[in-house]
């Protein structure tokens, strides 16, 4: 049945309506004044609380004004003997107020009001189901226009070499309009797969363009690990340059509780990709992901990089990862470059490719060492 909270400084009336209730096969806790109540809102959720007007301290109504913002889906019932106070009409006008219960009131009464309330609930519940429905079919719909018609792009930021690229996924949708956007209702849909085989094509685009040698970053979803086989066909377009591209795996993405990971990694590599390891200090498994995958390439985040021309401490770090790139034949990436102070640091600390907006902002038309990717710049 329903979980409801009582509110009420009258431990007579507080029993009255425990009783009452839980003859009705409800679960009802006590709260004897506002103060109370708000502390209990946050260990567990309720579907109703019944709270008189006359309270100590707080009275009923803002109990309620509380109530919903910390639970906006708890009916709530206000119990007072003064119904035409003009603040409780205002309550109920404002929707503080979902009903109001006239004292002294009858056992029959309480039990209605009590019942018409959950069944309130569970009409609103089907209405928001089926809107939740409508909504999620129009989203998935959006998702097949955007992934199927000419809106996803890739753009690429260079680095402080010329001939390294990140690429980095855009979307002129009108509804799903960017990364974010599209990632999230790919993740929601199931429909990550179909991203990677788009994101794939349009990087293989680049690569038709671009001059011999310039190298890509592109970033390799998580759940793209879990399915081997899937993560290859996708990767097959790609084949043919698989030397001039560098799989970006976030470390914050635990791979502990992704089922084959091991051999997506191995596939990726026999198929002559190089790994690395992508936003590096800022999760919380960096060492462990470094030991695991063995990458090619560590990008420091640029939680790291950003000052560390004027803190001693990152520079020190940046130092340290520069030497550990250097024992396991990895190259260190620092992103999030923004000035030419920071990147002189990162060259002194031992940095082998930089990255950020210093260098250049996200572009369609890339230069390379002073030619566009479609010409003469």
């Amino acid at each position: 049945m329903a979980r409801i909270l009582a509110v009420d400084d009258d431990a007579l009336v507080r029993r009255c309506i425990q009783r009452i209730l839980r003859r009705q096969g409800h679960e009802v806790v006590e709260a004897s004044h506002g103060a109370q109540a708000l502390r209990l809102l946050q260990d567990r959720s309720f579907d109703i609380a019944l709270v008189d007007y006359q309270l100590p301290q707080m009275d009923g109504i803002e109990v309620l004004q509380k109530l919903r913002e910390v639970q906006p889906a708890c009916l709530r019932m206000l119990i007072t003997g003064q119904l035409d106070l003009p603040m409780v009409l205002g309550a109920v006008n404002r929707g503080e107020v979902t009903r109001v219960l006239e004292k002294p009131f009858e056992t029959s009464a309480l039990v209605s009001a009590v019942d018409e309330m959950l069944h309130t609930r569970r009409v609103m519940q089907d209405v928001l189901k089926v809107q939740e429905e409508a909504s999620a079919a129009e989203e998935r719909e959006q998702l097949v226009e955007c992934l199927s018609g000419d809106y996803i792009r890739v753009a690429l930021q260079p680095s402080g070499d010329t001939h390294a690229f990140e690429c980095l996924l855009r979307s002129t949708h009108p509804v799903l309009n960017g990364p974010l956007p599209v990632l999230n209702a790919a993740e929601r849909h199931g429909m990550l797969p179909e991203v990677a085989r788009v994101v794939s094509s349009r990087v293989r685009d680049w690569f038709l363009r671009l001059p011999d040698g310039v190298r890509l970053f592109m970033n390799l979803h998580p759940d793209e690990l879990a399915d081997p086989d899937g993560m290859v066909e996708r990767l097959r377009p790609l084949a043919p340059w698989a030397n001039r591209v560098v799989l970006e795996i976030t470390e914050r993405s635990r791979l502990q509780g992704i089922d084959h990971w091991e051999r997506a990694v191995e596939e990726a590599t026999r198929m002559g990709f190089s790994i690395a390891v992508d936003d590096l200090g800022a999760g919380y498994s960096s060492l462990s992901v470094l030991a695991e995958l063995q990458p090619s390439y560590i990008k420091v985040d640029m939680s790291i990089v950003r000052g560390v021309d004027t803190d001693p401490r990152k520079r020190r770090l940046v130092d340290l990862l520069c030497r550990f790139a250097e024992a396991t034949e990895a190259r260190l990436v620092a992103e999030g470059v923004e000035t030419a102070t920071e990147a002189e640091a990162l060259r002194s600390c031992g940095a082998h490719l930089l990255q950020g907006y210093f260098f250049g902002k996200p572009s369609f038309t890339p230069v390379v060492q002073g030619q566009s990717a479609t010409g003469v710049a």
